[in-house]
């Protein structure tokens, strides 16, 4: 029986290129190669695709041929180019392990859409909301889901902060894994975060800080038919939980303690399982997601975002949270698969 060719897309131009090509890592070591025929798809920090034998972290000084989804969905291939040399090459399925813009805002999704190539995770609309934070909030808030009070800041606009209280959290509106996300005390400290949010994005969300604790919870699955992992619940010793920053995030972080499955009762936790499903339909997610949430003290659960292709590195989240559940590494891939050619 022929192997179905599954191309996995890795790296990308954001600030998440790093932890992209360490979820391709930990994928090419746990992918079933006896049922899949992986194809590495490397994509450089100035936007050039190459493909190459194996994802490593010096991929791009190995032997690549330039490369490119192309786009004629009679084909539903890759376009190889080696020297003067081209050939189309047919793959069956799409894993885009991008993270961050290009990735995770609907981009690629629409290229994949144009060549008719089925794909893992969230469609074009979704990925496209649940990027945008201040998005993510208002579908969720009409869903009837608790968010925090929020305030958006252009290329022009002032702050304005005259309805939240301080502390504050001031971050890039479409970008992920903590970068530019500064906890702001006071008003003093504001024109400083905002500098530093826009170094990844125009559009700057300013959010009110939620009394609670980290908790996330892991989704798979496409409409009804969800798959939820363990919850998981994240403490702080100070600053902010930004673990893809860290010099040997493989070690652990060095300010925050992650516990799955979260030190809560069963019945805290089963709720938080629903409210992520709950989530994660009201945004429209398919294949998988991690849906981030704050418990708070009178039990309340408070939206915070939502991953669409969240990290797979050996210390991410969400193949944890779902390893805790029973379903290993290698499952979680044959499933993600499995969903995309059912889309």
């Amino acid at each position: 029986m022929d192997r179905l060719k599954v191309a996995i897309l890795f790296g990308g131009c954001s600030e998440e290129h790093d932890v992209s090509v360490k979820s391709a890592i930990e994928i090419a070591a746990n992918i079933d190669t006896e049922k899949y025929e992986p194809i590495y798809i490397g994509i450089t920090k100035s936007g050039v695709w190459k493909m190459c034998a194996r994802p490593c972290v010096e991929w791009e000084n190995s032997d690549c041929s330039l490369a490119a989804i192309f786009p004629d969905k009679k084909t539903q291939g890759l376009l190889l180019m080696k020297g003067y040399e081209y050939e189309i090459r047919s793959i069956d399925v799409v894993f885009p392990v991008l993270h961050g813009k290009s990735g995770e805002d609907g981009e690629i999704q629409g290229l994949l859409e144009l060549a008719g190539i089925p794909y893992v995770g969230c469609d074009i609309p979704s990925s496209a909301i649940c990027m945008d934070k201040s998005l993510a909030y208002i579908v969720a808030k009409n869903a009837g889901i608790d968010t925090p009070a929020f305030r958006i800041i252009g290329d022009v606009d002032k702050p304005m902060t005259d309805e939240l209280i301080y502390p504050v959290f001031v971050k890039p509106a479409r970008s992920g894994s903590s970068f530019g996300v500064t906890k702001v005390g006071n008003a003093d400290e504001l024109a400083a975060a905002v500098k530093a949010a826009k170094q990844y994005d125009s559009k700057v969300l300013i959010e009110q800080a939620i009394l609670g604790c980290e908790v996330g919870c892991a989704v798979l699955g496409n409409g009804s038919e969800l798959v939820v992992g363990e919850v998981d619940q994240i403490r702080l010793r100070h600053g902010i939980f930004r673990i893809h920053q860290e010099d040997e995030p493989e070690k652990g972080s060095e300010n925050a303690v992650i516990t799955v499955p979260a030190d809560l009762p069963a019945e805290e936790r089963r709720r938080i399982q629903e409210t992520a499903k709950k989530i994660y339909g009201a945004l429209g997610c398919k294949g998988l997601s991690r849906v981030d949430m704050f418990l708070q003290e009178d039990g309340g659960i408070v939206l915070n975002e939502v991953n669409t292709l969240p990290g797979f590195t050996s210390y991410s989240r969400y193949p944890r949270m779902m390893a805790a559940a029973g379903i290993s590494l290698s499952e979680l891939i044959d499933r993600l698969i499995v969903l995309a050619l059912k889309r």
